[in-house]
């Protein structure tokens, strides 16, 4: 039997598909196009919005990686069961156990986990800290030169590696032991945007210098990159601390078996990312 991921081309969902392919477990990887994909791996073209364009490739599958946020989840859901998938491992978000829920971004995590847990498949949901990848977003400024400006300066936080979201998702789907369990992600430690800067100026050879952005520049940034209602629960998640993303977990050692991998790790991996 077969796991199908969903989102094979993002930075979870790829993690997903590396890692069931090192421990030759058959996947399929759900691709709007056709993309290189690890040996063994199978591609589905398909849109995760459109449940009916990848209905038949469920058959053979026992377990499949999803994601929130995309339309007819409960159609997918049914489909799944119909086809006799067993689990589902939802990648959802700290926001929703965050001491306001009823921003955007918390809504809709919490809607897919809502539609999962009542889809009848035994059910993991992973609720991750923001994604040691998310350091991707200074390229831009990078290019222009050695000054990042950073956002929320004073916030540490636990990121955390895309490649141990992979592993917990990779046991719950293919381990007993881990149904309906909703596991909190950290990396191993809290870290200031700036010295998370320090960390890739490290790894990539350049004298990088942090501007900590006021709080009002921070809120212009903001809603000026993105819709409103996002830009909005991002400042009250950050600005206003509604949800944790400092405490530092141990539940990717608990679940792997090994330490969770730290961010300096992660930047040499992909130095070559930043140019």
């Amino acid at each position: 039997m077969a796991v199908l991921v969903t989102g094979a081309t993002g930075n979870a969902g790829g993690a997903v598909v590396r890692a069931l392919a090192a421990k030759g477990v058959p996947a399929k990887a759900l691709v709007r196009k056709p993309v290189e994909l690890p040996a063994g791996v199978e591609a589905v073209l398909g849109d995760l919005n459109q449940p009916d364009t990848f209905a038949d490739a469920l058959a053979g599958v026992s377990g499949v990686f999803l994601l929130s946020g995309y339309d007819r989840m409960e159609e997918l859901l049914a489909n799944a069961v119909q086809a006799g998938v067993r689990r589902a491992v939802l990648l959802s978000s700290s926001s929703v156990i965050g001491t306001e829920t009823g921003n955007a971004i918390a809504q809709y995590h919490g809607a897919a986990e809502a539609a999962v847990q009542e889809s009848g498949l035994e059910w993991t949901f992973l609720r991750p800290n923001s994604f040691m990848s998310n350091t991707l977003r200074w390229l831009d400024q990078l290019k222009a030169g050695d000054v990042v400006r950073l956002q929320f300066p004073e916030v540490p936080i636990s990121t955390i590696h895309p490649d141990d979201i992979a592993d917990v998702a990779v046991a719950a789907l293919t381990e007993d032991g881990h149904a309906r369990t909703a596991y909190r992600l950290s990396g191993p430690v809290a870290l200031r945007p700036a010295e998370q800067l320090a960390i890739v100026a490290e790894a990539i050879g350049r004298p990088l210098q942090a501007y900590e952005m006021s709080r009002t520049e921070t809120h212009d940034d903001l809603f000026g990159s993105m819709p409103a209602q996002y830009a909005e629960a991002i400042e009250a998640f950050f600005g206003d601390g509604i949800i944790d993303e400092t405490t530092v977990t141990d539940t990717v050692e608990k679940v792997s078996g090994h330490p969770a991998r730290t961010l300096q790790q992660w930047a040499r991996e992909n130095a070559a990312l930043f140019g």
